[in-house]
């Protein structure tokens, strides 16, 4: 390409271009930050997984303990202990991999975040030109071969070879990838962020494939004469993180059970289910944006005693990039400016706004497009939506729901103490009683309206107590009595600051702590 010779020509070809990469640099950012967000929604969903499972693992170690069990049980908790140590060491594995490739593209910041989220030749580096990705593809399918293979009966290895998550497609041959290559469909010019989640991803199928070969073996364990002294129900929903649209299925059973019994089930949802080999199926279609919780019973009769037991579970429905982002705390405080930042991949930061019912939201133009200050005057649960123009008008593309509260109690404190002893010239200069946050990453100012003060001499009797409307311990405005007990205190005296009332931006009264110092 021959650049063109006539000055104003190649100015405008490079103007055009540097704009070019901006628009580039602006979608790259939000479609990032909703990178960030499922990772932090899978990372969630991987805890809850591995803690089911071990539930799982202890219920296998009790069957087997029990009197006259342990040869039919062992061998079946043997291969299932099998999996559980190669699971755990692929899971590390793919943990060190994020590391190298956060590590390759700067490291982390001070504050303990990605520097480079951006960054594609990290992933490119080490898993594509090094050969890193073809080691990982090969682990993987190990694993997966190895989970089968965990598994002796053919019809059940035959259904657990659909069903697990652990899966290898290869990609397919295109202009960009003549080869079919693997590491370079899935990591070749990829964000670190977006490296680091598809990393997590992995971790979340190993997790997920591991809970249904160790239930598999569970079974195969639990033969008809077994008595179970002990039970635990355990839900696993499949997928944990899905879009507005897609299917999310779960499933619900007594970690311990005789196959020939069919378990009752009931949900919170009131989906009806179908129960097959003690195992209940429970199936819905996601639909609003957020965290969602499943709960129940699960009931067993045993020849005429009925166990029960109480299940709960939650998965996460996210939307197609939208994303809300509490920059200070993660609820919203009545009384103070709370600062958002939202984002929506595939539209401009121009088309997108916040609806919050009961809430004033403005933009806050000091922080830039995408960011805005709510105001909210009522503590509960509100429903952030965040809403996209588009050609048929106003379109909801997601949204969260966000706790609001009170702010917490400020302390109420002289010359910076609660309690204990204050020198006696210091406590005579002080202007009053002082109502502080700690702790508290707002900016929020309590004033002290009124408090009771009294003195108790070093030698002599209670001096008080004497009410004060004010904020202040001496001065026009306090009490007359008040300052004259000041002014006669001395080393030795006790000094008593009670029935503490203060009030703050969102105008409520408080009651606060009271106040007792040794003047020295």
């Amino acid at each position: 390409m021959s650049l063109p010779k006539e000055p104003r020509q190649l100015m405008i070809n490079l103007m055009y271009l540097v704009l070019t990469a901006m628009l580039a640099l602006n979608v790259s950012s939000e479609i990032l930050h909703a990178f960030k967000t499922i990772n932090r929604s899978i990372k969630s969903s991987n805890s809850a997984i591995e803690q089911k499972n071990n539930q799982l693992y202890d219920a296998f170690n009790e069957n087997e303990n029990q009197e006259g069990q342990k040869a039919r049980v062992k061998p079946f908790n043997d291969r299932a202990k099998q999996i559980k140590a190669a699971s755990a060491e692929m899971v590390s594995y793919l943990e060190e991999w994020k590391d190298k490739v956060i590590q390759q593209a700067g490291g982390y910041d001070d504050e303990g975040e990605i520097k480079n989220e951006s960054d594609i030749d990290a992933s490119t580096k080490l898993l594509v030109e090094d050969k890193g990705g073809e080691e990982l593809k090969q682990k993987l399918t190990d694993l997966r071969n190895m989970m089968l293979n965990a598994i002796e009966n053919p019809a059940q290895r035959a259904s657990l070879e659909k069903e697990m998550q652990i899966k290898i497609i290869e990609a397919e041959k295109n202009e960009n990838n003549p080869q079919g290559d693997w590491s370079m469909a899935y990591f070749n010019k990829m964000p670190t962020m977006a490296a680091v989640t598809l990393l997590s991803k992995f971790q979340n199928d190993i997790r997920s494939s591991e809970a249904m070969v160790v239930q598999r073996l569970f079974d195969g364990a639990g033969a008809e004469q077994i008595k179970f002294d002990a039970f635990q129900a355990i839900a696993i929903p499949t997928p944990a993180y899905a879009l507005e649209g897609q299917k999310i299925t779960a499933k619900v059973f007594m970690s311990a059970y005789n196959r020939h019994v069919k378990p009752n089930v009931s949900y919170s949802t009131g989906q009806e289910t179908r129960v097959d080999s003690g195992i209940s199926h429970w199936e819905t279609t996601a639909t609003g944006v957020g965290l969602k919780t499943v709960s129940g019973k699960v009931s067993i009769d045993l020849g005429g005693r009925v166990e029960e037991r109480d299940y709960s579970f939650e998965y996460m429905v996210g939307s197609t990039g939208a994303s809300i982002q509490l920059d200070k705390m993660n609820v919203f405080y009545i009384g103070v400016p709370n600062p958002i930042t939202v984002s929506a991949a595939g539209y401009s930061l121009e088309d997108i706004s916040v609806n919050i019912p009961g809430a004033t939201v403005t933009e806050n133009t000091s922080a830039g497009k995408g960011h805005y200050i709510v105001n909210v005057t009522k503590a509960g649960k509100v429903p952030a939506d965040i809403m996209a123009k588009t050609d048929n008008g106003p379109k909801k593309v997601g949204g969260l729901e966000i706790r609001v509260k009170y702010i917490p109690d400020p302390v109420a404190k002289i010359g910076g103490k609660t309690g204990g002893g204050l020198l006696t010239n210091v406590f005579k200069a002080q202007s009053g009683v002082v109502a502080e946050l700690e702790a508290f990453d707002f900016e929020a100012r309590f004033v002290v309206t009124e408090f009771e003060f009294s003195l108790l001499p070093k030698r002599g009797e209670i001096l008080g107590p004497f009410p004060v409307k004010s904020a202040y311990l001496k001065g026009p405005r306090g009490n007359k009595q008040v300052e004259d007990l000041i002014n006669r205190a001395k080393p030795g005296d006790k000094v008593f600051v009670e029935e503490i009332k203060g009030i703050g931006p969102d105008k409520r009264q408080r009651k606060l702590n009271s106040i007792t110092l040794r003047l020295m």
